[in-house]
């Protein structure tokens, strides 16, 4: 992939953009093995590979500049903005959107955020694209200053872009490297983004987290779908589970999956897909995965656990170990933190691994593993 961003030096973010793509992959996959070789027994499946360009389907822009220029990409190392709305990793339904929202910007006389200044109103622009052509807007602002005008212009934004199905304001007030705020307020009568993915539409919220990458999610899922199938077991919980994707993949008659999330519109998207889709057997609590775990009445047969890039923690890998718990998978966007948790869990053998990559032009990539309680 070239980028001339990249050769001119203003983003320096895909730090191994210089690298083949096929080298990208083989390093990957190296590197995780090397983190997790210690442990024998343990069969790796072929990688999975990215479309090398063109595949996010989220921009998290940083809106700077002025009024009549604003830019949206990142900031420089002073806190000047570098416009990179022609980004070549975003879907092309993004790389379309960004300059009608930049003019949207002017227009709605949206004054960009100074970070050195502190002044203004804009300070990010979020982008989510769907499989189906769809597109999610919010725009994170220090204040309602600017909602009135947001609402005034939002018309004739809906009628350049008509792929916007979903648009909403977050409040992030204060000056701090926070990308969103608490407070969400809606601008469209539809306030989820549905995501297609392996014949499910697992509907996104605003502050719901989905994967980057829409086509390496679905084999994401369905490997661990492959594996449950495998294991057949009665009773599952998916941890960490977001909108529900490993648990809404798992589902079958006679089988209970439970779902657990901290954020509560994660949970709503979770439920409002298994309604949708007939799955009565899945159920979505909003609740801390580890506090889950540890409170519950009873132990399930197969564990999901999909945790941030820090892992399970002691406390919860410490409970899978002696919870009798028969299979666990595990996937992991931090190999460190997975073998770490892995460590703990010397009861729970790993038998089987794949590399996903998540994130081309990186060092950054997924692992799914299956972990089996030794005889």
């Amino acid at each position: 992939m070239q980028c001339h961003h990249f050769d001119a030096g203003r983003c320096r973010s895909c730090t191994w953009i210089e690298r083949p793509y096929a080298t990208q992959l083989a390093d990957k996959e190296r590197h995780c093995r090397e983190l997790l070789g210690p442990m024998t027994g343990l069969t790796w499946l072929e990688p999975v590979a990215s479309a090398e360009s063109a595949f996010r389907n989220k921009a998290k822009m940083v809106v700077a500049g002025t009024l009549p220029e604003p830019t949206l990409g990142i900031l420089d190392p002073v806190g000047g903005g570098v416009d990179l709305r022609d980004c070549g990793l975003h879907a092309p339904l993004i790389q379309a959107a960004l300059p009608v929202l930049a003019d949207f910007v002017t227009h709605a006389a949206l004054t960009p955020y100074d970070v050195r200044a502190r002044r203004g109103e804009l300070k990010h622009l979020l982008v989510t694209a769907s499989p189906d052509g769809e597109l999610m807007v919010r725009f994170v602002l220090r204040s309602t200053e600017s909602l009135a005008r947001i609402r005034k212009h939002l018309p004739g934004l809906l009628e350049r872009l008509p792929a916007l199905a979903a648009a909403s304001v977050n409040l992030q007030p204060h000056h701090k490297a926070v990308l969103e705020g608490a407070d969400e307020i809606a601008l469209t009568e539809r306030e989820t983004l549905p995501m297609a993915v392996n014949g499910l539409v697992l509907h996104l919220r605003p502050q719901s987290f989905f994967q980057t990458n829409t086509e390496v999610a679905a084999a994401l899922y369905r490997q661990g779908r492959e594996w449950v199938e495998e294991a057949a077991p009665r009773t599952v919980w998916d941890l960490y589970c977001g909108v529900g994707g490993f648990a809404l993949h798992v589902a079958a008659p006679g089988r209970e999956v439970i779902g657990v999330e901290t954020s509560t519109e994660a949970v709503a998207s979770a439920s409002l897909t298994a309604t949708e889709s007939g799955l009565d057997g899945v159920r979505f609590v909003a609740d801390d995965a580890t506090a889950y775990a540890l409170a519950a009445p009873s132990t399930p047969d197969l564990v999901v656990v999909n945790p941030p890039r820090r892992g399970i923690g002691p406390e919860l890998a410490g409970w899978l170990e002696t919870s009798g718990v028969r299979h666990v998978v595990y996937s992991s966007c931090n190999a460190v933190s997975l073998a770490k948790d892995l460590a703990a869990m010397p009861s729970l053998r790993p038998v089987r691994a794949r590399v996903l990559d998540m994130f081309p032009q990186t060092a950054h990539y997924e692992v799914i593993v299956l972990l089996e309680r030794r005889p």
